[in-house]
């Protein structure tokens, strides 16, 4: 069953719709938006067990589909530019392909069509993803008085800094004064594997060639998340699909390289 999504909307002009990545929120996408409002109007949702979303049991790309179906059908948009960053990105694919009456342009940040857990190779990613739900699920949050020793906590095992605050951003306060998580840590672990190797190419192997709206990846160069050899791929599915390169950024390309990454969204629009 759909629910309706929490969002941040800005700007005017036509419909522009951001869909974060696992851990993120509206929020981290505000600056973003804020380079985009004057020539669109932007919505950033808050996805399901993200955010201030409702959390539910289950978490997979067809329950985003049909939240993002009802959020569109909600704000009576119907031609959106939608751009997606890594779980993201795969949840846009899918929309894009079940809704290609809905979608003016497609943009996908950092992740490509394919499964990150094969039988031949689990990738790094997939297992820091494990690594960090652990660390959430095992962090005794009621007994914490501060954001310190929680980044603390997770240092043990998570060295890096940035990584450590962006993971951070999703702890709150509720009502009994505890900190807690706001996205739900036990419903995305149980999803993991899911949401790695879902819209992959086995699930696009009916619908391609797509050709009904214009498509661009987005990929930072010192990411693995698209490589080289994923292009081909790629180009099967998206026969036309423009690859842009933004150098000296990782898999958080648009925090990293704000104005490259810009550069690179207006030239697909």
């Amino acid at each position: 069953m759909s629910v309706r999504l929490n969002f941040w909307k800005s700007g005017s002009g036509p419909a522009f719709v951001i869909l974060h990545g696992l851990y993120g929120a509206s929020d981290n996408w505000i600056s973003i938006a804020k380079k985009l409002e004057d020539q669109f109007t932007v919505y950033i949702p808050d996805l399901r067990n993200h955010g201030h979303s409702p959390h539910t049991t289950t978490h997979t790309f067809q329950d985003m589909t049909d939240d993002l179906f009802r959020f569109l059908n909600d704000h009576s948009i119907t031609n959106a530019t939608i751009l997606g960053h890594s779980m993201g990105g795969k949840l846009a694919m899918m929309f894009s392909a079940e809704y290609p009456e809905l979608v003016k342009c497609l943009i996908v940040a950092d992740i490509a069509p394919k499964s990150y857990n094969s039988l031949n190779q689990i990738f790094k990613s997939v297992l820091q993803h494990e690594l960090i739900l652990d660390l959430m699920e095992e962090l005794n949050l009621v007994a914490v008085d501060s954001r310190k020793e929680i980044d603390h906590f997770l240092s043990e095992k998570l060295q890096d800094t940035s990584l450590r605050q962006f993971l951070i951003k999703n702890i709150h306060r509720n009502k009994e004064g505890y900190f807690e998580w706001k996205i739900n840590v036990p419903v995305l672990k149980y999803a993991l594997r899911s949401i790695t190797s879902e819209v992959n190419s086995e699930w696009f192997s009916d619908r391609q060639p797509i050709l009904n709206y214009p498509v661009t990846f987005i990929r930072g160069l010192n990411s693995e998340y698209i490589m080289d050899s994923d292009i081909p791929e790629i180009k099967i599915i998206y026969p036309d699909a423009k690859i842009i390169d933004i150098p000296n950024a990782g898999h958080w390309l648009h925090a990293e390289q704000p104005e490259k990454f810009i550069d690179a969204v207006l030239s697909a629009v």
